[in-house]
């Protein structure tokens, strides 16, 4: 299985396209909405929502909680796990970054393990090359990447990477694979309506109806 091929199988299990989960609809609101953010009406109306919910999604939405300079790293990172290739944009083109801003503010016990996660990361990129990770050439980036990215290698040191590494590539792919790029690029169009034709002619001689 090609790895971009785990990486949807990843996004879509943790997800489920039968109903995307609350925090999938509030953050393709952030993906998809205009500078004026306020008339867009809101992915999760017609599943009634109530005004406790709406108002807590509204709360989220106009909070921060990474700065620039981590947005930046997300950016980068998540454009490693998902790269631009000849079917569909990266991951940052589809707003990878402000969906996983968004589940860190919905699901505070991410809030750690990422902004950790991302300190490793810098901390790594500076101790092998004298500088902060968005810094690094291509190389040396995937340099560190490849130490973090297979569990089962168990590098000495790593473990802390590891685990970034894990969580980043679930929410990357969960994000990726709910924004609207990412489900044209597996070609899912939702529940259209088939076409009936009737009862196939040969069902219908088996039990002696195309008589009638």
């Amino acid at each position: 299985m090609k790895r971009r091929d785990l990486l949807k199988s990843l996004g879509l299990s943790s997800l489920g396209l039968v109903g995307l989960s609350p925090q999938v609809q509030a953050a393709e609101n952030i993906l998809y909405s205009g500078p004026d953010k306020k008339k867009k009406k809101q992915p999760w109306e017609p599943y009634g929502r109530t005004e406790d919910e709406e108002a807590y999604n509204a709360k989220l939405l106009v909070e921060q909680f990474f700065n620039p300079k981590e947005m930046e790293t997300l950016g980068v990172f998540v454009d490693i796990i998902i790269p631009k290739d000849q079917h569909s944009g990266s991951a940052t083109d589809a707003g990878v970054p402000d969906f996983i801003e968004f589940m860190a503010k919905d699901r505070p016990n991410l809030q750690t393990p990422l902004r950790g996660g991302l300190h490793w990361i810098d901390s790594q990129a500076t101790k092998r090359f004298g500088q902060v990770f968005t810094k690094c050439s291509d190389a040396q980036r995937l340099e560190i990447v490849e130490d973090i990215a297979y569990p089962n290698r168990k590098n000495p040191g790593m473990s802390q990477g590891v685990a970034f590494f894990s969580l980043m590539r679930n929410l990357t792919a969960s994000g990726f694979w709910s924004s609207q790029m990412g489900l044209a690029d597996m070609g899912y169009q939702g529940n259209t309506p088939n076409q009936w034709d009737g009862v196939p002619e040969e069902v219908l001689k088996q039990y002696g109806l195309d008589k009638e």
